[in-house]
């Protein structure tokens, strides 16, 4: 089907051309927002188009976004695209020799300390927990600009779902002084810590107006709803598309979803634990066939953070890691491929799985050596994500499980919002 702008779209189709070709100097950054469905890939499409740049080069455009699976998507859809982590940041890590050194001199500190008395023991005291915590932030990677990114030389840098873009990554992308074209949504969640810094200020185009196939959508109109704060009323919206008390879901119906999406860490964790039963999966760890995502990216194993990954078969041999073949939702082997073309075993870390039983919140400090030394993968159960997880993603079915996240009013809309709009066609809204 051949799309034509409408009025407002190519009024911001024109908008763009002049920012480009006459402004970039006095206004490095484009702020392009809309709300679902009002078009903004429409409108950079025929942008880009009109301006003679290819998204699909780098050297005219280069596309990120804040995660892993957001940019996943896009590939999909045709669009190369990165992180902007991996697209700025190249990571340092400190040397183990120097943690161990920085160990060995907080023994000593904490050993001299036991000797002291009254304000001498307190400044003592105070001066081991600062190093302390020097360790610990020594124990994390850290992230410098890359002089070498793809955004040193590119004529334009695309960022794609910049809600949750904080201020010192949106201050590091600026330095690059390269134009920046943001697509937005207003009504969506910002960064865990912060606000999302590209959305702090007006947009230089506004899309409001919801285009006729989008408007026909329950989803966007209980999507539209949410954001203004109108009530949702129970019951059936269109025949895919309803509200409904918690007690009327039976648990088959979550397994029947494709994705079930809630606010918070310890309401995932029930869910998860809870659909596994009905699934009737009784053991700690993932068996194959079962749902699992991404924690973290790893370069060195393909995949990224948000990635659900096929379980085809798994080894539980050491205490905190077990060995697993995986493939990625498009077949693709993760890791590299034996002589045979079969997957290989990669490792998996245990803890995020034992946490389901459990919560160990300082599992991550304890096993950090063995995490830098062995680079397991980091996964998780999937059967249900949080709406920040599932950010930039989006699924034909969804099952949105309202556990009240939001500490105020315009906090409860903007989540409700966002994990309404991750629904393509199938909606159950629990409340």
């Amino acid at each position: 089907m051949t799309i034509t702008p409408s009025d407002s779209q190519a009024a911001a189709i024109r908008r763009i051309k002049d920012w480009f070709e006459h402004r970039t100097d006095d206004q490095q950054v484009f702020r392009l927002f809309g709300y679902a469905g009002t078009g903004k890939s429409t409108v950079l499409r025929f942008a880009l188009a009109d301006l003679g740049l290819d998204a699909a080069d780098a050297a005219d455009v280069v596309t990120a976004t804040f995660t892993g699976k957001a940019a996943m998507v896009l590939r999909q859809k045709g669009t190369p695209a990165q992180t902007i982590h991996s697209l700025i940041y190249s990571v340092q890590e400190a040397p183990e020799e120097e943690i161990a050194e920085a160990e060995k001199t907080l023994a000593q500190m904490e050993g001299d300390a036991m000797g002291l008395a009254g304000w001498d023991r307190m400044d003592a005291e105070a001066k081991c927990e600062a190093m302390r915590q020097t360790i610990k932030e020594m124990r994390r990677p850290q992230f410098r600009l890359n002089p070498e990114s793809a955004a040193v030389d590119a004529k334009l840098i695309v960022l794609d779902e910049v809600s949750m873009v904080g201020g010192d990554m949106a201050r590091d992308l600026l330095s690059y002084g390269r134009p920046i074209l943001v697509l937005g949504d207003p009504g969506q969640l910002p960064p865990i810590k912060g606000e999302g810094a590209f959305v702090d200020a007006a947009p230089d185009v506004m899309l409001t107006e919801v285009h006729r196939q989008a408007a026909e959508s329950a989803v966007i109109r209980l999507a539209t709803w949410a954001r203004q704060g109108r009530p949702i009323p129970m019951g059936l919206h269109d025949p895919m598309v309803a509200k409904m008390p918690f007690g009327d879901l039976s648990p088959e119906m979550c397994l029947k979803a494709d994705q079930v999406i809630c606010g918070r860490n310890d309401t995932r964790v029930m869910l998860n634990n809870g659909i596994r039963r009905v699934a009737g999966r009784s053991g700690v760890l993932p068996a194959p066939g079962e749902k699992i995502i991404c924690l973290k990216n790893s370069k060195a194993h393909g995949v990224v953070n948000g990635m659900f990954l096929d379980l085809e078969e798994a080894i539980d041999d050491a205490e905190l890691i077990f060995k697993a073949r995986l493939k990625t939702e498009e077949g693709d082997v993760v890791g590299e491929p034996n002589r045979k073309g079969e997957a290989p075993w990669v490792p998996v870390y245990k803890g995020p799985f034992l946490d389901h039983v459990q919560l160990d919140k300082d599992r991550g400090s304890r096993d950090w050596k063995l995490l830098r030394k062995i680079k397991p993968l980091e996964m998780v159960f999937g059967y249900a994500i949080t709406c920040h997880k599932a950010q930039g993603s989006g699924w034909r079915n969804v099952i949105v499980w309202d556990d009240g996240l939001g500490r105020t009013e315009a906090d409860r809309r903007r989540w409700l919002y966002t994990a309404i709009t991750r629904a393509e066609e199938g909606l159950v809204l629990l409340s």
